[in-house]
């Protein structure tokens, strides 16, 4: 039923308690959905749906938005989590479903696919033009990093960038993705998983270990990847 979601469009806050954090495996099925909206629940960022689909009830969570109950609303990205922590609302989800995206006439999947891609890609050029940051002292580009992955492969780098996105407290850490002008095999942003807490439009300098292809199950593969990184 659910396909997956890109990291880079939610942000969880996931429990503090002693429930287990249960990430599901995502599914590549574009199959649409259409589910008619039974409750709303609205938060600072988040708006939270008990939906139905034919007979059955669940709960979905999508960036902040005007729904209505008795509204039919189609959705085709998402990705399941249990035992989820709403500290806003209060309140323990068993089972929710976060989409990266819902509307309230049916979806041309491969027309949308092809509108997200071509959306990205104009973001990511015009991001590219206008942020221009050169390497501190013993550090190195995005571009350079990505043009040589398999030299820094397990080594310390250190690269200062532009804060473009930010996904917070997923799997137990922060994901930072930084541009900072440069690009190298078609690629021109680059993850950092971090504890620390940066916001987006912020130029840090960040230091970590450099992986390569670094997998998180469920076909989720990272090219290049710097963990652990702290702020120097």
């Amino acid at each position: 039923m659910i396909t997956r979601l890109l990291l880079l469009s939610i942000i969880l806050l996931l429990s503090c308690e002693s429930k287990k954090k249960d990430y599901a495996p995502l599914s590549k099925n574009m199959a649409q959905n259409e589910v008619t909206v039974n409750e709303v629940q609205q938060t600072a960022g988040y708006t939270y749906l008990l939906v139905q689909e034919s007979n059955q009830e669940f709960w979905l969570a999508v960036t902040k938005t005007e729904v209505k109950v008795g509204e039919k609303i189609y959705f085709t990205e998402a990705m399941e989590m249990n035992d989820f922590e709403s500290k806003e609302l209060n309140k323990v989800f068993d089972r929710i479903f976060f989409v990266d995206q819902i509307g309230k006439k049916p979806i041309d999947v491969e027309t949308k696919k092809a509108e997200l891609v071509a959306k990205q890609q104009e973001g990511i050029q015009k991001l590219l033009d206008s942020i221009k940051i050169s390497p501190v002292s013993g550090g190195y580009s995005i571009g350079d990093l990505y043009r040589n992955a398999e030299k820094f492969n397990k080594q310390i780098v250190k690269v200062r960038g532009q804060v473009v996105k930010v996904n917070m407290d997923i799997m137990d850490r922060n994901w930072v993705h930084l541009m900072d002008g440069t690009k190298g095999e078609n690629r021109s942003d680059l993850t950092f998983t971090t504890k620390d807490v940066v916001k987006v439009g912020d130029t840090v300098t960040f230091e970590g270990t450099l992986a390569l292809d670094r997998e998180f199950g469920a076909g989720y593969v990272y090219p290049l990847l710097v963990e652990d990184a702290v702020i120097k």
